[in-house]
C-alpha cells in the first residue's frame, strides 16, 4: 500500500493565519489575566475597608502597545507602592524622630501644607494657632487645641474663636486635634503575590480559550 499527502491551498497564506491566530489568542489572553488581575487586587483594598482611592492607584499595561504579538506581555502595579507593602507585609511604624506619630483626628481637617499629610506644625501654620501637650498616664497623650468653638450649620468641625468669645468665654472648648502614641502595628490585610500567581495559572487557559472560541477562521 502506497500512501501519499497533497497540500490543498497556500501554505504561506495557511501558516502565516496560524501566526496572526496565535498573536491575537496571545495578546487577548494576557490582556485578560492583566485586566483580571488589577480588578482582583482593587477589590481586596476595597474589601479591607482601605477605600476606592488607594484602590484606584493600581494601574494595568499591556504591551506591545496597540499590537497583537506572540510574545505579549502585562503589567500591574500601583502608584502608592509603600503602602501597599506595608499593608501586604504587615509593618510597625514608629517615628522618625522618636518620640510619638501623631493621628489626626476628623477635628485636625484632611490636608496640611499644600495639600499633604497633615501634621501638628503643618496644623498651627495652616490656622495660626498653638497646640498644647496632654499627658495621660494610663492612656495615649493629645494634642489639643483650646478656645475652639463648634460651626453651626453643615459644614460643622470647630473654628477659633473670636475675640468676643473669648471675651465672654460662652461656648469655648478644648478640642483633640491629634492622639499620640508611640508606634502603631498595622496587619496583614492585602496578599498581592497569592493573587498574581492565580493568574498566572489562568493565563494558558485563557489563551486557549481565545484561540478556539469565536473563531472567524475556516477549518
Amino acid at each position: 500500500m502506497r500512501l501519499s499527502a497533497t497540500i490543498i491551498g497556500d501554505l504561506g497564506r495557511i501558516m502565516a493565519e496560524e501566526v496572526r491566530a496565535a498573536e491575537q489568542a496571545v495578546s487577548k489572553g494576557v490582556g485578560e489575566a492583566t485586566e483580571g488581575l488589577k480588578t482582583e487586587l482593587r477589590t481586596q483594598i476595597t474589601s479591607a475597608g482601605l477605600g476606592p482611592r488607594l484602590a484606584r492607584t493600581w494601574r494595568s499595561e499591556t504591551y506591545p502597545k496597540g499590537q497583537d504579538s506572540i510574545t505579549a506581555a502585562g503589567l500591574v502595579w500601583s502608584k502608592a507602592p509603600g503602602i501597599i507593602r506595608v499593608y501586604e507585609n504587615g509593618a510597625t511604624i514608629r517615628s522618625k524622630n522618636g518620640f510619638f506619630l501623631a493621628i489626626p483626628t476628623a477635628a485636625a481637617g484632611r490636608f496640611g501644607d499644600g495639600g499633604r499629610k497633615i501634621t501638628p506644625g503643618g496644623w498651627e501654620r495652616r490656622t495660626g494657632q498653638r497646640l498644647r501637650f496632654v499627658y495621660r498616664r494610663n492612656a495615649a497623650s493629645l494634642l489639643v487645641a483650646d478656645n475652639m468653638r463648634a460651626r453651626t450649620g453643615k459644614r460643622g468641625g470647630y473654628s477659633r474663636a473670636s475675640a468676643a468669645a473669648l471675651r465672654s468665654g460662652r461656648g469655648l472648648v478644648t478640642v483633640p486635634i491629634f492622639i499620640l502614641v508611640p508606634q502603631v502595628t498595622v496587619r496583614k490585610r492585602l496578599d498581592v503575590v497569592s493573587a498574581a500567581e492565580r493568574w498566572a495559572d489562568r493565563l494558558p487557559g485563557l489563551v486557549t480559550r481565545n484561540w478556539f472560541s469565536g473563531d472567524e477562521r475556516s477549518r
